[in-house]
Formats: structure tokens, C-alpha cells, sequence
């Protein structure tokens, strides 16, 4: 699914959403310099695997929040966890690295990538690329985890 297959699922799906378009972003300090609206709904996304390459986590989290992968692996009941390669990451989300976004789990066809989000997105709003860093999307949490458990794919708070 690529950028305006996306946003026409979305509407398809009766999903409000804001967007707004900006220069393409690669880390959180680049988007911060963007003022971007809707401060407390900005996070940062991992898509990360376990060692043996037959697990593999989105987490979404503030993004101003440090995440200890040991504590992750513990919660999660994994293995050692690491980045996994930006080859994984076409493959597996159908997106570039800079533009790894909790949407791109809806190009996981195989339901392999378990969803992991930062419960203080919960009762408000998600920031998340459209399948590219050249925008970013604002839309409702709950709305974000139905269309995760839709595709198929397990969600966990954390």
C-alpha cells in the first residue's frame, strides 16, 4: 500500500485524519524543527526482531521516550531484540527507512509484525507517515489499533 492507496483506505474505512505535508523527515530532532501540530501526539517508530529473525515488533512510542530493549524483551517474552535491516523493513512494511510509521503495518500481509504502542497515546491522537516521510498524519488511537487488529496483527500496550 503506498501513500494515496492508504489514505484512500482510510476514508473508505470512515477514518479522521489530519495530514500535513512538510519536507521529507528522517529522525524525531529533523520533525521536531517542523513544528508539526499536535505536540503530545508526535512518537517515534522501531521495527525491531528478535535474534532469530522469526519475530518481529512495530513500537510506537512517545517520542520523547527512551526504550530499554532488555525491559521490551522481558515484557514481550522475545529474544534478544535488535533493529532489524532495512531490507526486513521493505520486505516485511513495504516502506524506506526515515519512514517507518505504525501505518506501514498495514502492508504486513503475512500478520507476522506484532504492534507494540506506548499507552499514553491512548484517549487521544497518533502521528504517523503515510507510508512516506514527506507528511505525517494525525489520527485517533483507537482508531490506529482497530485497523492494526483488522490486518490481522496482535497489538500490545505498553
Amino acid at each position: 500500500m503506498n501513500r494515496e492507496e492508504l489514505i484512500r483506505y482510510l476514508r473508505d474505512e470512515g477514518i479522521d485524519f489530519e495530514i500535513v505535508e512538510h519536507p521529507a523527515v528522517f529522525t524525531v530532532t529533523e520533525a521536531d524543527r517542523l513544528a508539526l501540530p499536535h505536540r503530545q501526539a508526535h512518537a517515534k517508530n522501531l521495527f525491531l526482531r528478535d535474534e532469530k529473525r522469526r519475530n518481529y515488533y512495530l513500537v510506537t512510542v512517545r517520542e520523547d521516550k527512551m526504550l530499554d530493549l532488555k525491559a521490551l524483551r522481558m515484557r514481550l517474552g522475545s529474544k534478544a531484540l535488535s533493529f532489524a535491516s532495512a531490507g526486513e523493513l521493505e520486505s516485511i512494511l513495504g516502506v524506506r527507512p526515515g519512514s517507518v510509521s505504525a501505518l506501514a503495518i498495514l502492508n504486513d500481509k503475512e500478520h507476522t509484525v506484532h504492534f507494540c504502542i506506548d499507552s499514553e497515546f491512548m484517549g487521544g491522537l497518533v502521528a504517523a507517515h503515510p507510508m512516506e516521510n514527506t507528511a505525517t498524519l494525525f489520527l485517533r488511537t483507537d482508531d490506529l489499533i482497530a485497523l492494526i487488529r483488522q490486518n490481522g496483527n496482535d497489538v500490545t500496550l505498553l
